[in-house]
Formats: structure tokens, sequence, C-alpha cells
């Protein structure tokens, strides 16, 4: 394979990024049989008839159920790694995946691989939606080889591959670049070894039993996808056929590809966690094109020969055609642009919801003009009523409604983004700006006729033009809470749905095997509840109890796909302020959840990127509240 040359993106800051979270999917290896639920009782003996007549036969009793004890603790990750990559296959697969783990770590389990650079991985010999209820937890890691491998309760863990796996014994199927390797624009020259897998979405060959592709984001500045052609074989493990790196040249490429998702048309989706900046409180946008603000690593080497324009990044890209040999890759700038995690489309394939990973940020919701065409529609953003009477995070819901920000086509947006294109640190004048002002977004919400002049503080490009709706695209943020929307989420991380729960509560239809839904939710997993959500202003106003051991939540689904209300499902153990490093938030409870899946059971599988020495992979039984 050629070495694929990634355009810039340029990020202003040097960060930490958080990871995010995958969804549904296909077929993965047959696992052990599960243990036996209890007997069910006996029925009782049928009464004698009379006159010779055989009695009626008693009931046959239903076969016992563990009903679930909460929290299960699925697998645990090496030293220094967040658990990322979750998706489900509809035929029971679990992928997941072990990102930045330590470079320090030298154990090598059953995949005589050490564990001390980013790795993509499923759990074999197990069908996850055939998973029994009475699972006992995997040992919270005590030995150094516990702590340095992937330590499981059912299943094991199979490697993918590593950050730099070429798969030399694929010939021109290989990677000569490496997995999750970047390289510059213009130079050609390696520019980074990225260490930090995400998402996973598997999509299944139309024509080939048991086989597939696995794409997988990988977060960094310039963002990434590989794709991995698989297939499992008859002992349930996985081999690789194919491997390639995406090429997001077409769209000037990406910035750190956070969660994603699989649309139900089986397409990609892949977010875009770049740092937005709008922050909510301040009165003019960062000034992009200082010099002294654009001083990061790489920065030349990313954007020559041009400068970035930051309008350029930030949103929710579609995988097209996702098994060409060339893949097309399409932005939707009609979803927003602001620090996505990522995005769920429902069964209805026009109805959206995003999360922002940020501080103050916004639950976003879009409906596409028509199904499967993510290219135009309208924009919301959640506006939230908290209980009266109640602040503590373990029993404190929010009321919903949405707030119309705008509609949009992607080109029309794509038009406005260009003006900015040519932009660079020669345009760049102190107290003014080249973007868009928080002036400009709120000239805009209050319906004014023209954007702000440069002395009333507007920028540099729309400054005294006639108003469009360009703030909504480009500074969705800002737009949302300038319309009333809440801008008070603190690190809103991954959101999932079942698919079937959901159409069979929505539509009637006999989805669920042995199961009557009535109600379906879409799961929020929320790392830190602190900050902007527990401030004492706005509309979430909760106590500070829980603060960093984070916490999920679940949405209700109407008839139309709307959520109407948001209310806790599991929190994390009271956070210890008292205490350092790991002992702050409890072993056993929750740390900084990242991201969920839904299980077809109603069951929810939760993923850290918390403060505990070895993040943990959980199960969740809602019906063990």
């Amino acid at each position: 394979m050629k070495r694929i040359a990634y355009s810039l993106i340029a990020a202003a800051v040097t960060v930490a990024l958080s990871a995010c979270d995958g969804d549904d999917g296909k077929q993965g290896p047959q696992g052990e049989q599960g243990v036996q639920g209890e007997q069910g009782v006996q029925g009782e003996q049928g009464t004698n008839g009379t006159n010779g007549t055989n009695g009626t036969d008693g009931v046959a009793g239903k076969d016992g159920q563990n009903s679930g004890s909460g929290l299960i603790r699925i697998a645990t990750v090496p030293a220094g790694a967040e658990v990322t990559g979750l998706f489900l296959t509809e035929q029971g697969d679990l992928f997941f995946n072990v990102q930045h783990p330590s470079d320090a770590n030298t154990s090598e389990d059953g995949n005589g691989r050490p564990y001390n650079g980013g790795t993509v991985g499923v759990l074999t010999g197990v069908n996850f939606n055939e998973l029994p209820r009475n699972i006992v937890s995997s040992p919270v890691p005590v030995t150094e080889f516990e702590m340095q491998t992937v330590v499981t309760a059912i299943g094991q863990y199979q490697i993918l591959g590593q950050t730099g796996d070429v798969y030399a014994d694929l010939g021109e199927k290989g990677l000569a670049g490496g997995l999750g390797v970047h390289y510059g624009i213009t130079s050609g020259d390696k520019i980074l070894e990225n260490d930090n897998p995400d998402f996973n979405g598997f999509v299944p060959s139309a024509d080939e039993e048991n086989t597939g592709y696995l794409f997988t984001n990988w977060e960094a500045y310039p963002g990434g996808m590989s794709r991995l052609k698989m297939s499992k074989s008859d002992a349930g493990t996985w081999n690789i056929e194919e491997a390639m790196m995406l090429d997001f040249d077409a769209v000037k490429g990406t910035a750190a590809n956070c969660f994603g998702s699989v649309s139900p048309w089986g397409t990609p989706l892949t977010s875009e966690e770049w740092i937005v900046r709008s922050d909510v409180e301040t009165t003019q946008n960062p000034e992009w094109n200082d010099p002294a603000f654009m001083k990061i690593d790489r920065m030349k080497e990313l954007v020559a020969p041009e400068f970035p324009n930051p309008y350029r990044y930030g949103y929710i890209a579609e995988v097209q055609n996702p098994l060409s040999d060339t893949p097309d890759i399409v932005k939707h700038f009609t979803i927003g642009r602001y620090e996505h995690e990522n995005s769920v489309v429902m069964p209805d394939e026009r109805t959206v919801y995003s999360s922002q990973d940020d501080t103050g940020g916004v639950l976003f919701k879009f409906i596409a003009d028509q199904p499967k065409d993510l290219s135009s529609g309208t924009l919301y953003g959640a506006k939230l009523t908290q209980d009266k009477g109640l602040n503590d995070p373990a029993v404190t819901g929010f009321d919903v409604t949405w707030v119309e920000i705008a509609s949009g086509t992607n080109a029309e947006i794509e038009a406005w983004i260009a003006e900015y294109d040519e932009i660079s640190t020669a345009d760049f004048v102190e107290g003014q700006t080249s973007y868009l002002s928080v002036a400009d977004v709120k000239a805009w919400a209050d319906g004014a006729e023209t954007y702000p002049t440069l002395a009333q503080g507007g920028g540099l490009v729309t400054a005294g033009k006639p108003m469009d709706n360009r703030a909504a695209f480009l500074e969705s943020r800002q737009a949302a809470k300038q319309l009333g929307a809440t801008a008070e989420w603190r690190k809103l991380e991954g959101i999932s749905i079942n698919y079937d729960r959901v159409v069979e509560a929505v539509t009637g239809q006999d989805r669920v095997p042995g199961e009557v839904v009535e109600q379906a939710y879409m799961y929020i997993g929320v790392a830190d509840i602190d900050e902007t959500m527990t401030n004492g202003k706005g509309d979430i106003r909760l106590s500070n109890r829980v603060k960093d051991c984070g916490g999920v939540y679940r949405a209700h689904i109407d008839n139309n796909y709307n959520l109407t209300r948001i209310e806790p499902v599991v929190m994390g153990g009271t956070f210890r302020s008292s205490l350092t490093g790991a002992q702050e938030c409890d072993v056993n409870q929750l740390s900084q959840p990242d991201n969920v899946i839904v299980m077809q059971d109603g069951r929810i599988i939760i993923g850290e990127d918390g403060i505990q020495e070895n993040n943990t992979l959980w199960l969740y039984d809602p019906n063990a509240k």
C-alpha cells in the first residue's frame, strides 16, 4: 500500500486527548456455553382425572435467572491505558481497544506481545448477545502481570493490531506505513505513531459470511482512520486479510478522530474532537492566527503550504462506499462544529443525536431533510429543566425541550467556510479577530440584519455584511447558548442506543426475543460531574458529591424519536477529595465512564477513561437497580 499523506490539522494547544467509543455491529466468535440459570420451580402435579381420565399436566416451571448484581467487571486494561472502541456486532462480538498504555509495560499474555503501544482487539470465545447474567467479576489487578495485561472475566482478548504494525505477511495488502502512523502532506516524512486507537465500527461483507471490515479511529492531530478486512475462523479467532489507512486529503484532513458510530445504512461516522475553543463566557473568539498562539509541535509540517482554517475541523465525517478500494469521505457541516464525541442515528434514518465533549457543552439534535442523507437538515440544542428540590446526581433528572438553531446544507456551509481559507498570521491584528466573535453570534441570535463592524467587536470576514446563518454551524455551541439551549455539560461523552430495542418500543415490532420492550432509551456517559454542572449557575445545578467519578444517564425516546427526559442510571461512588490518585474514586464503582454500548437484552457495557491504575470495562444491568 502507498503511504497516505495526511493534510493538516493544527492544534493550537498541547492537549491530552480524551477517548471516545463505538456502537453496534455484526458477528463474533461463538463463545463458550454460558452458565445455566437456576432451575425453575417445578410445576404442580396435575390433579388426577375422574373415571380413569388422566389429570391435566402441571405447568412447566420457567428457567431460573440471576437478576444481576449491578456492575460486573468484564475486563481491565493495562497500566496507563483507557478503554476505548467499544463496539458490539449483531453476532455478539465485542471489540475494544487499549488506548495509550504505558510504554514501560513489558508483560506478555497469550498474545505474545506486550501492551506498550496502542492496541486494537476483540474478545473471542463468547457471544455477548447470549451472555449469562451470573458472570463473576474479573479481579482488581494486583500482580505486575495483571496490571500490565488485559484481564477478562469471560472470553479471551485477541490483539488485532498495534501501533506501527505493517502486516508484512500480507504482502501488497499490508500497511507499509504502519497502523496509526501519520505522514506530512508535503515532505512525506513520518510525523507520529499514534498510540490512541479509539472508535471501532465493524461493517460486514455483503457476500462473505463471517467476514467484514473493522474501521478504527486514531485520535491525534492530525487524526486518521484505519480499515482492517477480517474473517473469523471456525475456532472463533480473527484473521487479518488486508490493512489500510483511509485517505482524508479530499477534506483537508481530520482532527482528533474520537468516538463514532455506524449508521443504519452501514457507513462509519467518525467524530472530530477538534479543540473548538468557542468559550461560552468570553467576549471574543480566541485568536487562531495570532503567531504567538499558533505555536504547536508539527505545525509547519502539518499545514504546509497552507495555514489551517479552523472552520474546516470539528465535524462528523461519513465514510461513504466504505468497502470500496477508495472510500469517499464527506464532512457533514450540517450537524454543527464543536468537540464531537460521537453521533447516533435513530432508526428513522433522519434524527441524529451528538454529544459535545467539553466544559460547558451542549447535547445537539439534527433532523435530516431526507432519510440516509445528512447533507441538509435542521440543527437543535437541548434545553434542560432540572427536577425541583433535588441536586444529588444519583437521583436528579431533567426534562428536555429542544431549541431550533438553524437549517442548512453542506454546500451552503462550505461556501461560508471557504471565506476563511486564505487567512494567515499576516492578517492578525491585536484586539481584533479574523474569525467569528461572540458579538457576531449574539447579533445573529438577536435577529440583527447585519454583522457588527470591527469597531463593534465583529470579525474581519463578516464585518458590516448582511446577516446569514453561518454562526449556527461554525460556532454551534455559542449559537445554541445564545438561543437558550443548555451549555453546561461537563465531559459529555459517548451516547448509544440498541437499534432493535428502539424499533420495538417505537413501532411495536417484535425485535427483541423473549421480551416486550415498551420504552427505549439512549444511554449517555458523563466522565466528570463538576465545574459547569456543579457551579450553582444555569440549568444544571448538581451537588459535587460524585464529581470526577462521573456516571451514566439515560434519555427517554418517544414515538417521534425525540428525547424528552434524561435521568441517572448508575453513578460513580462518592468522590473522596481527602484522598489522592486512584483512591479518590472507589475501584469497585465507576471511575469517569467514557463510552457506552447498549446490549439487546438491555444491559449496558461501559468503558472507563478514569483515574484508576487499571481502567475497567464494566457490564451494568439496569434491572438490578
